[in-house]
């Protein structure tokens, strides 16, 4: 399951989804919005996509942890669009016979997905919106501040 979508995502379909008979473990990564950033006082995220190339990302990183870690399912949406204060914008799941090789696995997704998968962040904050990070792992400079 490698998707990207408007909607608010469902932590108990991904494991649903990871839950497998030769597994011993499933991890989890939910990464949130939270209420601050750099000092300013966040009140929300606005993610835009290419979901075509993005979901195909997400696949190639999904089959690349399972050629790297001994690892049963991977499961990894993130979503688009406004992403309200303690919501999730991107959740990962997998399922392994051992943790380590789930911890590991989830970890290598959630770095990659920063660096390589075609979804852009905006922060909505008090006094304006800026956009953070690209993929290539290089600060954005395209600022809107308003006064």
């Amino acid at each position: 399951m490698f998707r990207v979508t408007e909607k608010a995502i469902d932590l108990h379909e991904l494991v649903e989804f990871v839950t497998d008979p030769g597994a011993g473990a499933i991890v989890t990564f939910i990464g949130t919005t939270r209420d601050n950033n750099e000092g300013r006082k966040v009140i929300g995220l606005d993610y835009e996509a290419y979901p075509e190339m993005a979901e195909k990302e997400l696949a190639r990183l999904g089959e690349e942890a399972k050629r790297r870690w001994n690892i049963q399912r991977v499961a990894i949406v993130h979503r688009i669009g406004p992403v309200p204060i303690r919501e999730p914008s991107v959740i990962i799941a997998v399922s392994a016979a051992h943790r380590a090789d789930a911890f590991e696995a989830c970890r290598f997704a959630i770095e990659e997905i920063k660096k390589s998968v075609p979804i852009w962040k905006k922060e909505l904050f008090e006094g304006g919106e800026v956009w953070i990070g690209t993929q290539s792992g290089q600060p954005l400079v395209r600022n809107s501040y308003t006064r």
